[in-house]
């Protein structure tokens, strides 16, 4: 696990959900390989989806660039080995 090596850059969740949201990212990355960024990401959301209920998205990649709306407190960016993830859950306003 290498939660303990993220760098979280931005977030709005609760220090819980931030480490959840590492140690995810952590056994997403033991069980693809690092440039299969979609099933990373697809792993992550399916995660969030099942224990925080669903609406979550997932973005992994090392350049990418996002404008959005979140729920407020669902909300973290955070860079783990040369990926950076970016989790959230959708807001309608």
């Amino acid at each position: 696990m290498l939660e303990g090596k993220a760098l979280v850059k931005e977030t709005d969740m609760s220090p819980k959900m931030q480490i959840h949201a590492m140690a995810a990212a952590s056994h997403a990355l033991d069980l693809y390989d690092v440039s299969d960024c979609i099933s990373v990401a697809a792993h992550i959301k399916k995660e969030f989806d099942s224990v925080y209920g669903n609406g979550w998205q997932c973005v992994v990649g090392s350049n990418f660039g996002c404008y959005f709306t979140h729920s407020s407190g669902t909300f973290i960016y955070f860079a783990l080995e040369t990926l950076n993830f970016l989790i959230f859950k959708g807001s309608s306003s």
